[in-house]
């Protein structure tokens, strides 16, 4: 799984002009599945999210993590985080999962996120056309590979 983190001021998905998902201080967690994907990068991916110390302490020191902050988090399903780029100008998304694998995946990492959080996750829709607008807060934007995890 391959995540675009943003600590944001606020932010929102919505699909034909609805919103379907929106939060106030917290994280925009856009995700991307890859075919070999299994449970162990869900559990491994969403302990990290939760733990990441990104948000500003007493002092100004990003040392405070979602559980702390008290925060949400608005998750986004996004494939053309596995585009591949290498040839030509038009992007490849072979490398992303096709829905029979990355629904059922998605949504069980969204389950296991809001187990974590022990709170729900507002997210949008999979496969739709989604707008999503936020306010980077910072701006404070992570990447996180569940495959790099050395």
């Amino acid at each position: 799984m391959r995540t675009v983190l943003q600590r944001v001021s606020r932010a929102s998905v919505s699909i034909g002009g609805t919103i379907k998902g929106e939060i106030g201080s917290g994280i925009l967690c856009l995700l991307g599945v890859h075919p070999e994907d299994t449970d162990a990068d869900i559990e491994w991916l969403v302990k990290k999210i939760v733990n990441l110390r990104i948000f500003n302490d007493e002092d100004g020191v990003m040392n405070v993590s979602i559980l702390d902050h008290g925060g949400n988090v608005l998750v986004v399903s996004q494939f053309t985080l596995y585009a591949s780029t290498k040839k030509g100008n038009r992007p490849s998304y072979i490398k992303a999962a096709g829905p029979d694998i990355a629904i059922p995946l998605y949504e069980r990492f969204v389950k296991t996120l809001s187990d974590a959080l022990q709170r729900p996750v507002p997210t949008g829709e999979f496969g739709a056309n989604m707008q999503v607008e936020l306010v980077n807060d910072g701006p404070v934007t992570i990447i996180i590979d569940s495959k790099n995890r050395e």
